[in-house]
């Protein structure tokens, strides 16, 4: 991993897009602070594409997708996408509704396989809003030892479904796309980017381990400085680390990417 300012001209002035995680990168222990946002809008304003990538529900991206100076938001870690077209938000989900309701049925069991053995772990309160995936807390309100999250991944994986960890939240899901693969899509199919340019001039901004699959996708990574806490879990650590944490260290990024770029001063 290099330093932030090691990011050099050449590689700043490839990149025509920005895609970012949520939590604990633009978002601090849950708050959008007033610097990440204004950096959001300074990204914005030099044109460069802007897509949430996360691991948070549908609902909460039919938000973002309107409100927030962005093109889309990926939500749940790369299943359902969520396109601005004008003054609509549309859903993008792969899965047919008959074959989602099975989906949700099985995680329904999982649900109740987790209850029972670790009753003390709590769904996420975002969970009423997802479409793909079950959440459970494990650092968002509550901590959770790791040999117990150790045990309802077992859990997960005894029903055949795949588990990820979050800072915040682990996932549960039978879908097969990680945040990686349903990005790469999303800008093809949406945004008419080629496969290998969208790899090449998309940065991804990122802080733990359900962000390791776009760490290894995209060529222009970064980090902010709490992924330290996480490098354990990352198979592809970032190419460049802000100094600072969560948002600012968003914010950060944003301010040597445009600078390098000639954008700020």
């Amino acid at each position: 991993m290099l330093p932030l300012d090691a990011l050099d001209p050449e590689t700043a002035a490839r990149i025509e897009g920005v895609l970012f995680d949520l939590d604990d990168t633009v978002l601090s222990h849950g708050v959008l602070g007033r610097e990440a946002y204004g950096a959001l809008w300074d990204l914005h304003e030099a044109g460069l594409r802007l897509v949430v990538v996360t691991g948070r529900p549908a609902s909460w991206g039919e938000i973002l997708a309107m409100q927030w100076p962005v093109d889309a938001a990926l939500t749940e870690n790369g299943a359902v996408a969520i396109v601005r077209e004008g003054r609509k938000a549309n859903k993008v989900d792969r899965c047919d509704q008959g074959e989602r309701q099975r989906r949700r049925a099985r995680l329904v069991d999982i649900v109740a396989a987790v209850a029972k053995e670790a009753p003390e772990v709590r769904l996420a309160d975002d969970a009423s809003g997802r479409v793909s995936d079950v959440t459970w807390d494990i650092g968002e309100n509550a901590t959770v030892p790791r040999a117990r999250i150790r045990r309802i991944e077992a859990i997960i994986a005894e029903h055949g479904a795949r588990s990820s960890c979050s800072s915040v939240h682990l996932h549960a899901t039978f879908d097969a796309d990680d945040k990686a693969t349903g990005a790469v899509r999303l800008l093809a199919e949406r945004f008419g980017v080629d496969v290998t340019v969208a790899r090449a001039r998309h940065a991804f901004v990122g802080d733990s381990g359900n962000d390791r699959a776009c760490f290894a996708a995209f060529e222009t990574t970064f980090g902010v400085a709490n992924v330290a806490a996480h490098l354990g879990t990352l198979t592809r650590t970032p190419r460049f680390v802000a100094p600072s944490p969560m948002g600012q260290g968003f914010a950060e990024i944003a301010r040597a990417l445009l600078r390098r770029r000639g954008e700020r001063p």
